[in-house]
């Protein structure tokens, strides 16, 4: 087969496939391949060493959660000790935002992508700012962590086998044509997201705790992310190890390196140097606080949302610096380096066209053009949690590397 059949084959799939929120299960329960002492975190794999102060800091309070340890001081003996399986979520159907932790009682969605029977899971979204995904673990955030596991999730769960699951893809598709990007910016998906679970909470929960979910799920503006990243990463997997094919079905960041996957090279990742990010920080912070890129959250841009579909969210701009004439010509560059564009995620500022979908290394390295990413920005310190957000790129050398290996495959 052609490499320009191979990539229609992979892109088929892609679209072909679905995205249900269909459950909320422990992780020890669902997750392939969790033991007990297990740890999956954003990105390529990497050991404790080579991680990242939000990292260590978002792994502290796992453990803390799990009660492995009590203080960070445990946390490090436990880590160095090898009694903890690192390991990247990618590797187990699952996906994070940021540091990406799951442990093996925390709770996961479970999202479905029904055309090719697979599953893939994250955790719940906990908010912005000092939040555990960031590297925070004091006091306030882990009596939020415990109330989403143990009241949240089981609400949740309920509300969802009450609605027979939600489907992920059709509010996608429809607030990108309200003003969102479905990254940093979520307003419409999370609204359609509570329009679909309300009436669901209210039949199956206490007057209380319902109207607690809603004003969380409300207040946290991004809700609805962790979900969608889940659907996303099925969608792509669905396309993966297609022999011949060039597509990139996976960029993922665990603040020491960035890596990509490329569908017709299997499972191996294609790294290099984690880049810094040019953005808009919190007041008191400044880019000499900020962490490398960091999250499995660039899932988003690779199945052609994020930053490839700014030109429908210009409102982003505001979060992340730029402007709106940016935002457009963002999305027209991430066009030179795909090869076909979404059948159902509509852009109407560039008059309906489908989103950039197909990430192609040939087009990458032959533009120059690398996937533009838009993003949090995490304190490298630990404890500390989000401190900003904005704009990055995945680093060449990932795509040049990968099509070395594509072109020197048979040698």
């Amino acid at each position: 087969m052609s490499i320009d059949a191979a990539n229609k084959v992979c892109l088929e799939k892609i679209q072909a496939s679905t995205a249900v929120w269909s459950d909320i299960r422990k992780a020890k329960d669902v997750v392939p391949g969790m033991s007990e002492r297990t740890v999956l975190h954003a990105g390529p794999p990497l050991s404790w060493k080579q991680m990242c102060g939000p990292m260590r800091g978002a792994i502290t309070g796992a453990c803390i959660f799990e009660g492995w340890a009590t203080d960070p001081e445990g946390v490090a003996r436990l880590a160095e000790s090898g009694e903890l399986e690192f390991d990247s979520s990618h590797h187990h159907n699952a996906i994070g935002p940021m540091s990406g932790i799951i442990t093996p009682t925390m709770q996961v969605s479970v999202v479905m992508n029904d055309t090719n029977n697979r599953e893939t899971y994250a955790t719940l979204y906990m908010g912005i700012g000092k939040v555990l995904r960031h590297g925070a673990f004091d006091d306030e955030v882990m009596a939020k962590l415990r109330w989403m596991n143990f009241e949240l999730a089981p609400l949740l769960r309920t509300a969802l086998q009450h609605a027979g699951g939600i489907d992920l893809k059709s509010i996608v598709a429809q607030a990108l044509q309200m003003g969102d990007e479905l990254h940093n910016r979520n307003k419409a998906s999370n609204a359609l997201l509570l329009t679909a679970l309300v009436p669901h909470l209210i039949s199956v929960g206490e007057k209380e705790e319902v109207l607690k979910a809603i004003d969380f799920i409300d207040k946290s503006g991004h809700f609805v992310l962790n979900a969608v990243m889940a659907g996303s990463k099925g969608m792509l997997d669905a396309g993966a190890n297609i022999e011949n094919s060039t597509i990139v079905t996976a960029i993922a960041r665990n603040g020491y390196e960035t890596g990509i996957r490329v569908s017709g090279l299997g499972d191996r990742w294609f790294t290099a140097p984690a880049p810094m990010i040019d953005g808009v920080y919190f007041p008191g912070f400044g880019p000499e606080d900020a962490n490398p890129d960091l999250g499995d959250s660039a899932i988003t841009e690779t199945i052609g949302l994020g930053s490839f579909s700014m030109a429908g969210a210009p409102a982003v701009v505001e979060y992340i610096g730029g402007t709106a004439q940016f935002a457009l010509e963002t999305t027209l560059k991430m066009y030179e380096i795909t090869v076909s564009e979404h059948k159902n995620y509509k852009l109407p500022p560039v008059n309906f066209r489908g989103a950039p979908l197909g990430i192609d290394i040939r087009k990458v390295v032959e533009t120059g053009i690398t996937p533009v990413i838009n993003t949090g920005i995490a304190c490298r310190r630990p404890g500390i949690g989000q401190i900003g957000a904005g704009l990055t790129a995945a680093p060449m050398e990932c795509f040049t590397a990968a099509l070395e290996a594509f072109a020197g495959r048979n040698s």
